[in-house]
């Protein structure tokens, strides 16, 4: 009689030793992530809402009802959650043609206008805002044309805020579009759907993910301006980023600024809960291609037209502005501004203000290393569709630097980090360690939706094999996500660059970033101050520019179009 072989047994004891290596893995890539933001976002955050709490040494949680209740608080809400929610449904409305542009038409010049259309993102608010007041504003350039003013009024702040982040949804969700296999779609009108059918039911629910991500970016983006409000809304509207800023340096009101961080991350916390149970459900495996077999040249009037609105759009909506950015630094005769940047004046610097450009890559760099190896971590974790609770909740977690005033991340750094062992506040890499907290959630969201469209098929293929999580990353996932790590660092990089909450209170007065240089420039009266302001800024979009098309070049060479 033949023996009966239990093939089951063998079969379950491997799954679980893999479920087992896999929570084993999981773990260990959270650790980092976990103890970074633990350390140097949370730890400072308490502080300094504890000392707006705690004036006196004990708690005074009277006032929070206090502060809620107040007409004025109240009005300040409203309008920053309505200001944010018509800033991201306009910016997607404008933007989302421009991703499939960048995604499936190959054209002349199409990886210099992508890098055109990045920079505006990595500016400071400061000078957004400023630029679109010269514009918009009195005086500016519509006035003089065709005495059009819109300063002071909430289109000017919605246009800044689509022209701010415009970049976000296109580099976002047109990284997954070039990617989706068009020849799904395809198949799809063979079997008789309409061309709108077959995108609303193939290509829509892939990029579901993406729009989430871009959506949920912007919408915080928009919810915590501050610079864009301040400028062109003036004592008429304030979000409840001004408003801190308001308590905090005009009415030395810490308790009432404290009150307001809390709801604003008691906002922001809601919006990522919401946004990780409802994206979450709609993610599937895709079939991912290069990118490069995706992009082709425009065919049809359709696709004719949609380009050249997309470009005439991009003309009005970003060159424009920044055009005139750069006409009022050369204002004065013989390159005066830029020549002056050269010089000491003993006031608002100890160096001359152009070293703030090397200041400004060298910590940038920095950052962004630290926010690709810290995001990479986290979203490898986050990406396992087996993950638990706890994990997933750590998604949220690495969103709430965007949604958290950077006033209160500055102060918080200043008021936490004094102590041995992290007395930071003469070290440089304080600087680098507030902007990494504001990339990392950049290469998370960028990161997180390419990991899930990975097939898991092929890790499992890889496990049963007997390959090591580490080797299952090296060879199966990085090949294909190669591409999104790139677009990561390249946005860590720019938000980088162009991070100013933070790190105005933080950056050393012998070592200031082009952000921190341009906002002093700017609150110093005079028109040469205002116009080195303008150079300053000119250049940091230069600077931008030329590592953006770097990235660009980078990115073709090896691993294709995006």
């Amino acid at each position: 009689m033949g023996q009966v072989v239990d093939v089951a047994g063998p079969q379950v004891a491997a799954t679980d030793g893999q479920r087992s290596r896999g929570d084993r893995a999981r773990l260990a890539l959270m650790i980092l992530p976990v103890l970074f933001f633990g350390v140097f976002f949370a730890y400072p955050v308490a502080a300094i809402v504890a000392r707006g709490l705690r004036p006196e040494g004990f708690w005074e949680l009277g006032r929070i009802g206090e502060v809620i209740a107040d007409p004025g608080i109240r009005g300040v809400l409203w309008f920053t959650t309505w200001q944010a929610s018509a800033s991201t449904a306009l910016t997607l409305l404008i933007a989302l043609p421009g991703a499939y542009v960048f995604a499936r038409l190959d054209f002349p010049g199409k990886r210099l206008l992508r890098a055109v259309v990045t920079i505006p993102f990595v500016l400071p608010t400061v000078v957004v805002g400023t630029a679109f007041l010269a514009l918009v504003g009195r005086g500016g350039l519509l006035d003089d044309l065709w005495g059009v003013r819109l300063d002071t009024t909430v289109w000017a702040i919605l246009l800044a805020h689509v022209f701010f982040n415009y970049a976000v949804v296109v580099r976002t969700v047109g990284g997954l579009w070039s990617q989706l296999d068009p020849r799904q779609e395809e198949a799809a009108r063979m079997l008789g759907a309409s061309r709108s059918r077959a995108w609303r039911t193939i290509t829509l629910p892939a990029l579901a993910p993406a729009v989430g991500a871009a959506s949920l970016m912007v919408f915080l983006f928009t919810f915590t301006s501050f610079g864009v409000v301040q400028i062109l809304g003036g004592p008429t509207f304030a979000t409840l980023e001004v408003e801190i800023y308001r308590q905090t340096s005009q009415a030395f009101d810490l308790t009432t600024a404290a009150v307001l961080t809390l709801v604003q991350f008691a906002a922001v916390a809601s919006i990522l809960a919401v946004h990780a149970a409802t994206v979450r459900r709609r993610e599937t495996a895709l079939t991912l291609v290069d990118a490069a077999v995706t992009a082709s040249r425009p065919r049809g009037v359709g696709q004719w037209a949609l380009l050249v609105s997309v470009l005439a759009t991009v003309v009005a909506l970003i060159l424009l502005p920044l055009g005139v950015l750069v006409r009022r630094s050369l204002r004065a005769p013989a390159w005066g501004y830029y020549r002056a940047l050269t010089r000491e004046d003993g006031g608002a610097f100890l160096v001359p203000p152009i070293e703030a450009v090397g200041n400004s890559l060298r910590f940038a760099a920095v950052a962004t290393a630290l926010a690709v190896s810290i995001g990479g971590l986290a979203a490898a974790a986050l990406a396992r569709r087996e993950a638990g609770r706890w994990v997933r909740g750590l998604d949220a977690l690495l969103m709430l630097p965007l949604g958290i005033s950077a006033v209160t991340v500055g102060f918080g750094f200043l008021i936490a980090l004094d102590e041995p062992p992290l007395d930071l506040r003469s070290s440089w890499m304080l600087v680098p360690l507030a902007q990494a907290l504001v990339g990392v959630p950049f290469v998370v969201r960028i990161m997180v939706p390419v990991l899930r469209a990975v097939d898991t098929r092929l890790r499992e293929a890889a496990a049963v094999l007997g390959a090591t999580p580490w080797r299952v990353w090296r060879e199966i996932d990085l090949p294909l996500v190669r591409r999104a790590l790139l677009v990561a660092a390249g946005f860590a990089f720019a938000v980088s660059l162009g991070e100013f909450g933070a790190t105005v209170f933080i950056a050393r007065p012998d070592d200031p970033t082009l952000p921190v240089a341009v906002a002093r420039l700017l609150g110093r009266p005079g028109e040469t101050n205002y116009g080195q302001a303008m150079a300053l800024s000119t250049i940091l979009m230069i600077v931008c520019a030329v590592a953006l098309l770097l990235l660009e070049r980078l990115r073709t060479d090896r691993t294709g179009e995006f």
